[in-house]
């Protein structure tokens, strides 16, 4: 049974291992069912409720790799079609934790597949091994037979994301204005409105000002409210 992903280059194994994989939740596991939109190679959400697939972890969608003749792809695309295959079948989640998102962590299965495992095991995702063991011994299979993402070069996701952020921080440090001379009040634009923030105040020394986006530089709090500015709480 292949994942008819649209990447078939990439070599991927059968689903025998993955339905061997056994998780038995008590009485008092919470449980959530139906269809599964998903989201990407390790996150679905079965209505409101956004799942995210226990001891995995899946490249971001962005994210390319390498196969075997050195050829960048894009597999971050291609896992989230992996899941989208082994998913198609109303998905019956058991919780094992809630992350920081507040998204519902839990094992998953499909059609009698455990989705958490068959992820792993056909190489289209890592073992998440920071958060659980679970799935190391189906990462090592999947490494040995140079399935997925082993196959060629592969970035743990963990590690993208961190360059990712790394990269944001450096962009929005570049964009940093001096203040002009005795005009150190920061008028800045953000999802809570136009505030201006006072020297030794909570958030102004992380607050970068970009004139270009239409933030300012402000002499006095007179100057600022009068430009429709408010002040930052805190």
């Amino acid at each position: 049974m292949g994942l008819g992903v649209a990447f078939p280059s990439v070599k991927t194994g059968g689903l025998e291992a993955a339905q061997t994989a056994t998780f038995a939740p008590d009485k008092t596991t919470p449980q959530y069912s139906g269809k599964a939109r998903i989201i990407d190679g390790d996150t679905l959400a079965l209505g409101a409720v956004k799942v995210r697939l226990h001891g995995i972890d899946a490249p971001e969608l962005a994210q390319t790799c390498m196969d075997a003749q050195g050829k960048i792809w894009g597999c971050g695309q291609w896992s989230m079609a992996a899941l989208q295959s082994l998913a198609q079948d109303t998905v019956q989640c058991a919780q094992t934790d809630v992350d920081r998102y507040g998204r519902i962590v839990a094992v998953c299965r499909a059609a009698g597949v455990n989705l958490n495992h068959a992820m792993v095991a056909h190489g289209a995702a890592f073992a998440y091994a920071k958060y659980s063991t679970d799935y190391i011994t189906a990462e090592n299979q999947a490494r040995k037979s140079s399935l997925g993402l082993w196959q060629g070069g592969a970035q743990k996701p963990a590690a993208y994301r961190a360059e990712k952020r790394a990269q944001a921080q450096q962009d929005h440090a570049a964009v940093q204005e001096p203040a002009p001379k005795g005009c150190t009040i920061k008028g800045n634009i953000s999802k809570s409105g136009r505030l201006y923030h006072l020297p030794g105040s909570r958030w102004y020394e992380k607050t970068q000002i970009n004139t270009k986006n239409g933030e300012h530089w402000f002499c006095s709090e007179e100057q600022a409210l009068r430009a429709g500015w408010r002040a930052a709480k805190g």
